[in-house]
């Protein structure tokens, strides 16, 4: 092994045990020994099962189970599986066998992997099921209910009636439609696979579109106020993400604050810079780092699914930008986000 590969090996975050085809322990990363509370020095030459005495759920003998040097000579390794560390401790663990020309086991490369990761994972996935059914529970029983009614009993009610009716399914499938529009691009923030259509796009008149949209749906046209601090550069956005990430923050502050909500923009070199601030309670220093994470809702800065800005973050870093959360010289909450002007894709 290599300077590189043996400093490769050692900075696995995984631990990684080792053991030939006698069974003993040849390799032993600092993973490992931090897993298993050991020292690479009193675990090489041992017996790997004495090094690693794993029982399954059943309280079974791992080693016992799998046989790891006898039974066919096809298997290759052994699929991930949670077991029990003598003292109690759970590990995710893998196995690999290494055989030579003789299909003989030549080496035994196992794999190791706190379960914390994974119960936090396991922890997230729940929280999504249990916001999204709560999330989806108000707005189809509701669509169920208006549509019920107006099947069983359409000529009992007169146009205005019905209307309305209407108006509130319409809005209640809109609400249906963006929560699982937010659940998409979650799942694409987290797998690295959203897809940029960038083209040029006037920032300032996509910003005042946004506002716009605020008023027509009844906002007061003089709770917001739109700044120009020069003119900025040809930027290369996608349109759609843009007026998302705008439409987000500017719906967070007319949510959670009062008074008026102000959008800046200033140009930066190759870039521009864009803060929307407003006159509420603002976001207390101590949870400002957990702004942008999955289902935050601190303080009284509720409702919704708690899913908006992660996803603002993610939109904005997929341009290559960066945003923070701070103090607005009102006091409320001021979002600060700056995106490069950027390239065409097809460059």
């Amino acid at each position: 092994m290599t300077a590189v590969e043996k400093a490769a090996y050692d900075d696995l975050p995984d631990g990684v045990v080792v053991a030939d085809a006698d069974g003993r322990v040849v390799a032993f990363n600092p993973a490992a020994a931090r897993l298993l509370g050991t020292t690479a020095d009193s675990a090489l030459g041992r017996p790997l099962g004495d090094v690693l005495p794993l029982t399954d759920d059943q309280g079974r003998d791992w080693w016992a189970c799998t046989d790891p040097y006898g039974g066919l000579s096809s298997r290759t390794r052994q699929p991930e599986r949670q077991l029990v560390l003598a003292g109690g401790s759970d590990l995710l663990v893998t196995a690999a066998y290494v055989r030579g020309p003789d299909r003989k086991v030549a080496r035994v490369v196992v794999a190791l992997r706190d379960t914390h990761a994974r119960e936090r994972i396991e922890r997230s996935r729940a929280n999504l099921v249990s916001t999204v059914a709560h999330e989806l529970r108000s707005p189809l029983t509701s669509v169920k209910g208006f549509t019920a009614t107006l099947l069983a009993k359409w000529e009992r009610f007169n146009d205005d009636q019905k209307k309305l009716m209407l108006q509130t399914v319409n809005a209640d499938a809109d609400r249906v439609t963006r929560l699982i529009t937010e659940l998409l691009d979650v799942s694409r923030i987290d797998a690295g696979r959203l897809e940029m259509r960038k083209q040029v796009v006037d920032l300032p008149a996509a910003i005042r579109r946004t506002v716009a949209g605020r008023v027509a749906s009844g906002e007061s046209e003089d709770r917001f106020i739109v700044r120009e601090l020069g003119e900025l550069p040809e930027m290369w956005v996608d349109p759609d993400k843009f007026q998302q990430v705008i439409g987000n923050l500017v719906e967070n502050a007319v949510k959670h604050g009062d008074g008026t909500v102000t959008v800046t923009m200033a140009p930066l070199e190759d870039g521009a810079v864009i803060t929307v601030s407003d006159e509420g309670e603002g976001i207390p220093e101590a949870t400002a780092t957990r702004v942008f994470t999955r289902f935050w809702r601190g303080g009284d800065r509720r409702g919704g699914t708690g899913l908006g800005l992660y996803i603002v973050k993610g939109l904005i870093e997929a341009h290559g930008g960066s945003v923070a959360v701070g103090r607005a010289s009102s006091g409320g909450a001021e979002f600060r986000f700056v995106l490069p002007a950027g390239t065409p894709d097809f460059i």
